[in-house]
């Protein structure tokens, strides 16, 4: 019989690809990680990983484990929810991948509530617009611009947001006057770097504007929005975040203005622990009572 201890090694090598790096999340010796995958191949009498220059790599007998070691986990876990006591606090921690702006100019204003309504919970933000692996576990639950078409998830609507274009007053002062789409050809824009996009979701620009002059570039939609705020030109903002400075204007608003959704992610195997649960509700009940500003209606 092997050791069932074994098999969080072996789902932590599956995910990471690399020794070190679960040594780092287990915190033992990768010498120890080696010697467990080892162990727990000679028990099951199957080679489980090839070691390739990409690191290692899933056996066909390691596929064939895979579901059921994360069925083990999820019954581990499930175990811990249900048996560990009706009257103690939620404990544990929630990684969520996050797009950044959304979780650095509206998530984090709600994060003193949820310390309150759950202080054993740790949560942890991946704030980054790429894909976020949730069968990696570089997260357990995801906020994404788009509903996954593949994997073991449990997706639903989050939210629905709006993005219009803002300048700052200062650059309004010191340019021509805009009264119409056309004259936006005479003003300079700050948005994204088009090749390092993560999603075309984002790609919202040339989507409303034929061939704007981009003068500033960046990947990061909170440098973008300081650049706008700071008069460097015009931009594509989120609602939820320009409108709550007096510095920044729409501008064109029945011509230039962009709807978009926000997804929640869960693996099937772990939607229905607790502390998932627990954030989950609050991610809802928070998109639901700050609605009008996520929509932009004043």
């Amino acid at each position: 019989m092997f050791d069932w201890n074994d098999i969080r090694f072996f789902l932590e090598l599956s995910r990471k690809g690399r020794l070190t790096e679960v040594s780092k999340a287990l915190k033992v010796d990768h010498t120890t990680v080696s010697r467990r995958i080892a162990t727990l191949e000679k028990e099951l009498d199957a080679k489980l990983f090839e070691s390739t220059a990409r690191g290692y790599v899933l056996t066909q007998a390691g596929e064939k484990l895979l579901p059921q070691a994360e069925a083990m986990e999820s019954a581990s876990a499930t175990i811990q929810d249900d048996v560990g006591g009706e009257n103690r606090n939620l404990t544990g921690v929630v990684r969520l991948g996050v797009p950044e702006g959304f979780g650095s100019q509206f998530l984090s204003k709600d994060m003193p509530l949820f310390r309150t309504i759950h202080p054993g919970i740790e949560l942890e933000f991946v704030a980054n617009d790429r894909f976020v692996s949730l069968s990696k576990r570089e997260a357990d639950l995801s906020i994404t611009l788009a509903r996954p078409r593949s994997g073991r998830l449990v997706s639903k609507k989050l939210t629905d947001y709006t993005l219009r274009l803002y300048a700052s007053r200062d650059y309004l002062d010191n340019h021509a006057k805009i009264k119409n789409i056309d004259d936006l050809k005479d003003h300079n824009f700050v948005s994204y770097i088009e090749e390092l996009v993560p999603a075309p979701e984002m790609l919202y620009l040339t989507e409303l504007i034929n061939n704007p002059n981009v003068t500033l570039k960046s990947s990061s939609i909170v440098f973008q929005f300081q650049a706008v705020l700071s008069g460097a030109g015009l931009g594509i903002m989120h609602c939820f975040v320009a409108d709550e400075y007096p510095e920044l204007v729409p501008l064109l608003e029945e011509d230039i203005e962009v709807k978009r959704t926000f997804w929640l992610n869960t693996p099937e195997d772990i939607h229905d622990l607790a502390r998932i649960k627990a954030v989950t509700q609050f991610l809802t009940e928070r998109v639901e009572a700050r609605r009008k500003s996520l929509l932009g209606i004043s």
